[in-house]
């Protein structure tokens, strides 16, 4: 298909995220959506900040200011790291937005009218110096497990055992401190999910191409235990979208909210309304990419994650769309990913453990941080950031096998021809087997890259780069030159062009080296090489190109102790 809708998880909204955070959604999402377009396809790239919740509520309290107005700044931050890191999103939006609010009021109102919205009574804790119930993260005390002070009504962070609000010793208000709490009966809305069983289980079976982690945690969410179970979709919250059934109140449900989780995934749906009606466009601009009988027939709907919100999109959100009995667009794909460890132990946000976005940025560019975790993603496992191992990959695949190309090659050819596409010479067979050996790896790259296969992709690329020095290596112009100018010119010729295929190659991995490759190359063709022969003859005799900057430095051994020492410990 060519068109192409691309939504990553989306970031929660307290604070700035990990590398962790980084390579299990946005940087993935990224390269698949930069690698289609630059195969000509049209794409939808979606993203957003998720700004309702508990932590949202704690997180600007202890900021001192209103959510919205926290939610407002954090967003701006968000988005700005994330440009920094090139993310090419189509739009980043914010799950509090107007059209979020809409559409999440709509779906539930489909949902009532369907039969899936049951009204459960249960109980929770009420807190009377604060005049409102507490959601789980709002109560504190001791850990009956581990007795850790600081537990929470939901899980204990320091041994992580999972609590209720009930279990805990001594629990206290984490908005006042009181201790003044009794259990009280309330309302709630639950998704009844249970009647969905069957439509998601057979769903699931269709695709067969899922990556066998996405399908196994849908898998064990039906089948364990008593199987799939109705969830709560709405919080005594005073921060997040009110209950409706559509436009309409709904009657005993006052003064509540949906639950975040119910909410955050329509915001895919929304992000695409916003743009919408930023570019001053119709309905029809954002429905023909997720309404089936719009035109979304025609989309491929691709979905990136960390493991951790497989149940929510696997199960949830397609419960949602399902029950609605609307067409809207289902996902064709989920590419799920492990998690990323830290040097011995866990990124964590909340433990500010780790190196996070604004801190990596603040030591080298994003393309450095970009190759390192795509080409290490944790696609199959869970796989470890190490500062040695950085420097390595930087040096090594960077440095020494991309960057040294671009520099003896354009820097030969100032010296001994000019800065021109220099004349001259014919290719001969071994031009002719790179040529070809080139061919093959670009067609297994596309390849990996059609199936998200994000580390055989990046291996791929090495590979092409690699090839380009194994030629330069053998072919020894700046020793033929001595003999045969014209055929270090033919042989220059085509390394110059193969500077100018790296880079359009290279850009869903590299984006800022790619452009300063092709800068220096004297063009803005940035067509992708269907025809491989054809592409590596498109700088032509005579055509002007500059000797760029070093594309790549080097990590001193200094350079990456002290940042390992800095990031050693916890982030204020």
């Amino acid at each position: 298909m060519n068109r192409v809708l691309i939504t990553s998880a989306i970031p929660y909204i307290n604070g700035i995220k990990h590398l962790g955070n980084l390579v299990g959604s946005q940087l993935p999402a990224d390269l698949y959506a930069r690698y289609n377009r630059g195969r000509g396809r049209e794409v939808m790239f979606i993203c957003a900040t998720d700004e309702h919740g508990t932590p949202a509520e704690l997180a600007a309290a202890k900021a001192g200011k209103p959510v919205d107005e926290f939610c407002a700044e954090m967003h701006e931050v968000q988005a700005g790291i994330a440009d920094r890191f090139r993310l090419s999103f189509d739009n980043f939006g914010r799950s509090s937005s107007a059209q979020n609010r809409k559409l999440t009021q709509h779906f539930a109102g489909k949902l009532a009218d369907n039969g899936y919205i049951e009204e459960v009574s249960e109980k929770q804790v009420y807190s009377n110096a604060d005049g409102r119930f507490l959601p789980d993260r709002y109560i504190e005390g001791e850990c009956p497990n581990c007795g850790y002070d600081g537990a929470r009504g939901d899980q204990c962070e320091n041994c992580t055992k999972q609590l209720d609000p009930t279990d805990l010793i001594n629990p206290r208000s984490a908005i006042s401190g009181s201790t003044d709490l009794e259990v009280r009966e309330t309302k709630h809305l639950y998704l009844r999910q249970s009647k969905l069983k069957d439509a998601l289980d057979a769903w699931i079976d269709t695709k067969a191409d899922w990556p066998v982690l996405t399908t196994s945690i849908a898998k064990k969410w039906l089948h364990d235990g008593d199987g799939l179970q109705d969830r709560g979709i709405t919080r005594d919250l005073n921060w997040g979208v009110p209950v409706k059934r559509g436009n309409a109140d709904w009657p005993g449900m006052e003064g509540k909210v949906f639950y975040v989780w119910f909410d955050a995934p329509i915001e895919y749906i929304a992000a695409t309304a916003e743009l919408a009606d930023e570019k001053g466009e119709g309905a029809e601009f954002w429905e023909r990419w997720w309404r089936t009988d719009k035109g979304a027939e025609d989309v491929r709907y691709v979905q990136f994650m960390g493991k951790d919100n497989v149940p929510f999109h696997t199960l949830s959100f397609p419960a949602t769309i399902m029950g609605s009995q609307e067409p809207w667009k289902l996902v064709d794909y989920i590419k799920s990913f492990n998690y990323l460890n830290y040097d011995g132990g866990q990124f964590s946000t909340s433990k500010g453990r780790g190196i996070f976005m604004d801190q990596a940025l603040e030591i080298l560019p994003s393309d450095y941080w970009r190759w390192w975790l795509l080409s290490h993603a944790p696609e199959n496992s869970d796989s470890e950031f190490t500062w040695e191992n950085f420097q390595v990959s930087v040096n090594k695949d960077l440095s020494d096998v991309l960057g040294n190309f671009v520099s003896r090659v354009t820097k030969f050819c100032r010296s001994k021809f000019s800065e021109n596409v220099p004349a001259g010479g014919e290719y001969g067979e071994t031009e002719a087997a790179l040529i070809a050996d080139v061919t093959a790896k670009v067609r297994a790259y596309e390849g990996h890259m059609e199936a998200m296969d994000v580390r055989k992709s990046a291996q791929e690329l090495r590979g092409i780069w690699v090839a380009g020095n194994e030629y330069l290596q053998a072919a020894a112009p700046w020793t033929v030159f001595k003999t045969d100018p014209d055929q270090a010119a033919a042989q220059i010729r085509l390394a110059l062009n193969l500077i100018r295929l790296y880079a359009v190659l290279s850009a869903p991995f590299i984006p800022d080296a790619s452009k300063a490759m092709l800068d220096a190359m004297g063009t803005k063709d940035d067509s992708w090489p269907d025809d491989v022969p054809a592409a590596l003859g498109l700088l032509k005799e005579g055509h002007a190109f500059t000797v760029p900057e070093n594309v790549f430095s080097k990590i001193a051994d200094e350079d990456r102790e002290g940042w390992q020492e800095r990031f050693a410990g916890i982030r204020d």
